[in-house]
This record gives C-alpha cells, structure tokens and sequence, in this order.
C-alpha cells in the first residue's frame, strides 16, 4: 500500500476545501458584501453592535446642527436629534435606515452613514470584519448666528393694508454671501419638528408625518427657498435691467417722457398702463431708467424687455438657468418665464414678463442668483 499517495490525495482534497472556503469568503464578504447588507431581510443591519455612528452636521463655526445620540429605545441603537427647527427643511430629518430622509440628511447620507468611505486601509478591513461604518462629519456655510436672527425677525411685526401686503405666516428667506455664493442662512415657514418627527416615526407612528404631508395649504413639508415657485413680481425688473444694460438698449440716464412713463402703450393690442406706473403724480418728466427702477415702474420696463428682444432677454436668463436645472448640493425647482409648451412669445407678453408678471414662476433661490450677480458687481 503506496502510503504516500493517499496522504498527497488527503492533502489536495485539503487544499480544494481551503480553495473553495476561501473563495466564498471572498465571494460573500467582499464581491457581494453590499448587497447582502442591503437585502431587507438581513437583520444584523439593525442590531446594536452593527449600528453605524451617523456624522455630526455642523454649521460654519463648528456649533452642531444635527448628531447621534445612543437610545436604547430608537432603532439601530442611535436617535438623530437636531438644535436648530428653522433649518428643518434644508437639514432634512433621518429616522433610520428604514424610512425615508429628506434635505442634506437624504443628499449627504453616503458620506453621513460612512458607506462612502474612499478605498483606505482601514475602511477596508472594517467592510472584510463587518464592522459599523463611523459617519463623516459635514460642514455647511450656514451661519447659525444669522439663522436665528433671520428665524426672529421673520416674525416682525409690519403693517397689513390687504391692498399691498397681506397676513400671512408663510413664506421663505436665503441669506447668501454675494462674493462666494455661501449660503449663510435659510428660512422656510411654516416648518415642522424634526425631533418630534424622528421620535415617532421611529416607534412606527405615522400620525406627526401624515398631518404633515397632508397639509396641502400651509404644506410645511416644502423647502421653500428651493421648491416653491412664485410669480416675483417687481423683484424681476433686475433681470431685465441686466439684460437692458448688457447689451446697450438702455441706459441708466435713458429718459422716458410722461407717456413712456405712465401709459398707456400698446403692444400686440394690448395697453400697459397706466396702472403699474407707480409714479408720484407731482413729477416732472422726463424720468430716467434709474427712477423708474427705484419706483418700480412697470411700463418703463415693459419697454426695456420689448426694445431689448426676446432672444437677448432669454439668453440672460439663461445665463442664470431659467428654463434649467441649477448645479446646487439640494434639488432646485426649475423657474419659468415661458408658457408652457411655447419657445417664444409675443412682444406682450414679453413685456409683462419683463417686469415680473406674465408667465415668470420662479424660486427664492433663482431670486438670490440675481441678486448676488447685482452685489457683486
């Protein structure tokens, strides 16, 4: 009996079993590891050795706006609890991995839950031991100084007339640094709770989150600054000057006489004015582009867009991404200027447009963009 033989064929047969342990190890624990994490019926996700260590998000100056804290009660072992309310709609809410997350929590939640590592030695090692990723920490340009400055005064009291300004407790505020683009703070109200909202979606209570999805008048789910859309009315008159002014249809001291100024004129049979003149009855004409933009005079800017053409007024909206997706780290509503369906206009309706009514339907953020390029010269 040839002994060593048979010790060669134990040993293969060995070494076989070594081979194919080891390629399922790796098949298992590296090829398919992500989606074996993800499946839906893996529980070890949620138990509490395997719960990850969410970042902390913080503003500009280090103070934290949204971190983790250890509940014993809360899935997966952490809570997420948030300082700041007023920024509950651009920070979003995080109730664990099996809900829905909104705002920075949703866009950021690769980097937040540590799944987007980079390729380092010791994120690799943790995924090969099945380790619980640690959260990346993230800063944002929000002061919280200013937010909450924004957030208290939003509440100032001013006068209601219901001719020129109305009660209303919506609405939405972006404070940017004009220089960078920073946002510096961001307001939308009405808003919710996140803390209440985390907490009891968390035991599986949906009534806080159905009353508010059900709102659909004070819909205080909506990040207004970046999802609402509005007619901007007079604040719109700056667009149309850049245009006037870029391409030499209008200068600051072009004079409008009283006609021009007050109405009305008429284009594609339809007047303009003299409503929307909005100038004091004791003026002397002729009044320049400079004063019917300090007050705010419609009919002066109806001519400006009509004398400046619809493709050059177009294409400087354009140039701010009207008719376009904006590149921001959160979605951004698209604003409008065209009827819907239509690639041009008529020139009345170019001059409506032009002064902020007609079809204009934009964000407060398309607003901020305006303005900034004005600010920063």
């Amino acid at each position: 009996m040839d002994i060593s033989a048979s010790i060669r064929k134990l040993t293969n047969f060995f070494i076989l079993l070594f081979v194919i342990l080891s390629g399922g190890l790796v098949y298992w624990q590296v090829v398919v590891a992500a989606q074996v994490t993800a499946n839906s019926h893996n529980g070890r996700s949620c138990l509490l050795e395997n719960s990850p260590w969410r970042g902390t998000i913080y503003d500009r100056n280090g103070i934290w706006l949204a971190k983790s804290v250890r509940d014993p009660v809360a899935q997966c072992g952490y809570q997420r609890v948030y300082a700041d309310p007023s920024l509950a709609g651009l920070i979003g809410y995080y109730a664990g991995p099996n809900y829905a997350s909104t705002g920075i929590e949703k866009q950021f939640d690769g980097y937040l839950s540590g799944r987007i590592t980079g390729m380092s030695f010791d994120s690799t090692i943790d995924k090969l031991l099945h380790r619980s990723p640690v959260g990346n920490n993230l800063y944002l340009t929000i002061d919280e100084r200013i937010q909450q400055l924004v957030n208290q005064h939003f509440d100032d009291p001013i006068q209601i007339d219901n001719q020129l300004a109305y009660e209303t407790d919506r609405g939405a505020i972006i404070v940017t640094n004009p220089q960078t683009g920073e946002i510096l703070a961001m307001l939308s109200r009405p808003t919710f709770d996140p803390n209440k909202l985390v907490q009891t979606v968390q035991k599986g209570d949906l009534s806080y989150y159905n009353q508010l999805n059900d709102d659909k008048i004070e819909q205080p789910l909506l990040e207004r600054p970046l999802q609402g859309r509005y007619p901007p009315g007079s604040s719109y008159k700056t667009m149309t000057l850049i245009a006037g002014l870029d391409t030499g249809k209008t200068t600051l001291k072009q004079e409008f006489d009283q006609k021009h100024a007050i109405g009305p004129i008429n284009y594609n049979g339809q007047n303009i004015g003299p409503e929307g003149n909005n100038i004091p009855g004791t003026k002397h004409f002729p009044v320049t582009t400079e004063y019917g933009f300090a007050h705010s005079d419609n009919i002066i800017f109806a001519q400006i867009g009509v004398n400046a053409g619809f493709n050059a007024w177009m294409d400087y909206n354009r140039d701010f991404y009207v008719e376009d997706q904006i590149p921001f780290d959160l979605p951004i509503a698209t604003s409008h200027v065209l009827p819907a369906g239509r690639s041009e206009m008529a020139s009345n309706e170019l001059a409506a447009d032009a002064f902020g009514q007609g079809f204009d339907f934009v964000t407060p953020f398309q607003m901020s963009l305006v303005n900034d390029a004005v600010a920063n010269h």
